[in-house]
């Protein structure tokens, strides 16, 4: 079947899953034509079993007070608490709660309620010991058990194009490796248009974000940034790494794993 622009609208309501690559090229044509609230307000249309993840950054805040303005019923929100977030973060989230009235879901490591609970099982600064496996067990679990518990089927991200490493050529829907979709409203804003939003709009913020800091995460992984340097800057210096896991394929990067095993086990001895 062949698709115009004009059959956006022909479309079912929700989308039916999964989305053939001509749909998905469809709708990315469609959504790289609007303005992040009129992405919003299609998701909210459009997008089957929708939910917010956020870990309270820029982006993910104007998300939930555009939501605000579009809805009487924004998606909820799933907080991913890796029990390592800045004191300034936890009291953002309750900041978050009180003004915006969203459902939200807090998810933990598995078995885990506290950073004396994630210690006995992984022992001290796994992130520095076994990184893949901590962005793991903080992050992809949660977020899988998450999904599966709430019967996630679309998700609205914080990612932006200009934030660069592997976000460089975002689109605005995305489909992970696992057939979830991601919606990236703000794929286009700069961090100053971010920042306008969140002041024009009286939208809270991370206090961290006043003394230093651009981005903020866990507190063993986040640093202040100086002058001119790039919005992540201060996340995971010193090491090759852009993406907290949350957003990393593993299951390719499994896949990859095992065929570079396979080929090494066949290799002349």
């Amino acid at each position: 079947m062949t698709f115009t622009m004009t059959s956006i609208e022909t479309l079912s309501k929700p989308l039916q899953l999964p989305l053939t690559p001509g749909v998905l090229e469809l709708i990315n044509a469609h959504l790289s034509q609007l303005q992040p609230e009129q992405i919003l307000a299609w998701a909210i249309e459009y997008l089957p079993n929708l939910y917010q993840t956020t870990a309270f950054g820029l982006t993910g805040l104007v998300a939930i007070d555009m939501l605000s303005k579009i809805t009487t019923s924004p998606p909820p929100l799933i907080f991913l608490d890796t029990l390592y977030h800045f004191k300034e973060t936890y009291e953002l989230v309750e900041e978050v709660k009180l003004k915006y009235r969203t459902p939200l879901h807090v998810y933990k490591p598995a078995e885990c309620r506290t950073v004396e609970d994630f210690e006995a099982r992984y022992g001290q600064k796994l992130w520095e010991s076994d990184e893949d496996t901590y962005d793991f067990a903080v992050k992809v679990e949660p977020a899988r058990r998450a999904y599966a518990e709430l019967g996630v089927q679309a998700v609205i991200t914080g990612r932006r194009a200009s934030q660069g490493g592997d976000r460089a050529s975002l689109q605005p829907l995305e489909v992970d490796s696992t057939g979830l979709l991601k919606l990236n409203p703000l794929f286009e804003w700069s961090f100053p248009i971010v920042e306008w939003y969140i002041t024009e709009n009286n939208v809270p913020r991370n206090k961290l974000l006043s003394q230093g800091y651009r981005s903020v995460g866990d507190w063993h992984s986040t640093v202040k940034v100086g002058e001119g340097q790039g919005e992540r800057a201060g996340r995971w210096v010193g090491r090759e790494k852009t993406e907290c896991g949350l957003h990393k394929d593993y299951f390719t990067m499994k896949k990859q794993a095992m065929r570079a095993s396979a080929e090494q086990d066949h290799l002349p001895r």
